[in-house]
């Protein structure tokens, strides 16, 4: 969808361990600081979309997660739609979001993800992941799992997935063995991902890991599921984030400079591939944003992707044409991706160290573009950044991704 909606403001929480706030709390601190960024007041505001994944399970709010934080600001009256997609669920907000704004039902709509998934029973934070796939098919899908294991000659020890582990590391360790199989990438190349990510991470006080790692860090440490190291994983987290758009018209209201602007959302889900199917889902939302925002990969200045694991960064580079499909390892490894490289990939340190509460993810990467393509991302800073790309991916269905989300934003 070729949208024309602006970034007024942007907000979010530190993303970590917060279990003595609520998700009210949480998304009020993102709300309110996105609110003061666009320097508007909750009474401007006329929707919002407000995405969650996790709290049935966790908290046991459901049906009105969203309605319930906005009244804690004071906030009723307006259409208050919740969102639920997996960990795509903030992207998704974004993209409607963006959606009503483009189409002049409103002039100011609010976008918010918001999560807590710390637990003292860890089985119910990961039962969360493994409620992310079809789980009347979750015997087939650890049979594929244990297959694509066997299949590189690996013993498959999947005891603990569900309930020590997402099951979706099980899943991108068959992933990125499969990539080490088909084009030589090693383990020190996904290394590489994490300790890069470590780096900007440390730049980013809003992180929840803020420690700097060595390749041999990385891979010293505890296994997960080979060739996953943990600091391979995305970490659970709690958190929000918060972004507030509005029309062209409303912008040069407010007297917005050179907002970032959504040239470009589009959502995605899945399919049944037959052999006539020329793209995947990836290629085929990937290619409709670079298509409708009139841009391409060598236009990008910097990209937040969706490094739920090591490997799935270096796949999805590829994916986003920043390099060459097979050379996503080499380009992490040569520091084409670090800040001062050809494209800088996660300078908020991805989901690797900023953290993973899954519902608030995807608004977060637009926290992070926003804020680069403003000028205003501190010793992160991309130079001269004009143009950012964001992609937020969620659940599994089929051997694929349920639903993936793209969105360009340029200055």
């Amino acid at each position: 969808m070729k949208t024309s909606a602006c970034v007024a403001g942007v907000g979010m929480t530190r993303f970590g361990k917060h279990v003595d706030r609520s998700l009210k709390a949480l998304a009020g601190e993102a709300i309110t600081a996105a609110l003061a960024d666009a320097g508007l007041e909750p009474s401007d505001i006329e929707a919002a979309y407000m995405a969650n994944a996790a709290a049935p399970v966790i908290t046991g709010q459901v049906c009105v997660p969203g309605e319930i934080v906005l009244r804690e600001l004071g906030i009723g009256k307006i259409p208050v739609v919740n969102v639920e997609n997996a960990c795509a669920s903030a992207g998704t907000a974004l993209n409607q979001a963006a959606a009503m704004v483009s189409f002049g039902a409103y002039d100011v709509v609010l976008a918010c993800g918001y999560e807590k998934l710390f637990h003292e029973d860890k089985a119910r934070t990961f039962s969360v992941f493994s409620g992310s796939v079809d789980v009347e098919r979750a015997a087939e899908l650890a049979e594929s799992i244990e297959r694509g294991l066997h299949g590189a000659g690996i013993e498959a020890d999947l005891d603990g997935a569900g309930r020590t582990r997402s099951l979706f590391m099980d899943l991108y360790a068959v992933m990125a063995i499969d990539h080490m199989r088909r084009y030589g990438t090693t383990r020190e190349q996904l290394a590489a991902v994490s300790a890069k990510n470590s780096l900007h991470g440390s730049l980013n006080p809003r992180a929840q890991y803020t420690d700097v790692l060595t390749v041999a860090d990385v891979l010293a440490a505890r296994e997960v599921a080979y060739p996953l190291t943990l600091p391979m994983c995305a970490p659970i987290g709690d958190g929000a984030a918060a972004a507030v758009l509005v029309g062209e018209r409303k912008a040069r209201e407010l007297g917005l400079r050179q907002p970032a602007r959504i040239v470009s959302s589009v959502l995605r889900t899945g399919w049944d591939y037959s052999p006539e199917d020329e793209q995947d889902v990836f290629a085929l939302a990937i290619t409709q944003a670079y298509e409708e925002a009139g841009l391409g990969p060598e236009d990008v200045s910097c990209a937040e992707l969706h490094d739920a694991s090591a490997p799935a960064e270096i796949i999805h580079t590829e994916y986003l044409g920043l390099c060459e499909r097979g050379e996503g390892g080499r380009f992490v490894e040569e520091g084409h991706s670090t800040l001062g490289g050809r494209v800088p990939v996660n300078t908020s340190g991805g989901l690797l160290r900023k953290g993973h509460p899954i519902g608030a993810t995807g608004i977060a990467q637009i926290v992070e573009l926003t804020e680069q393509l403003e000028g205003r991302a501190g010793s992160r800073q991309v130079d001269s950044a004009t143009v950012g790309i964001a992609e937020n991916g969620g659940g599994y269905v089929g051997g694929d991704v349920a639903a993936l989300v793209v969105t360009i934003l340029q200055r």
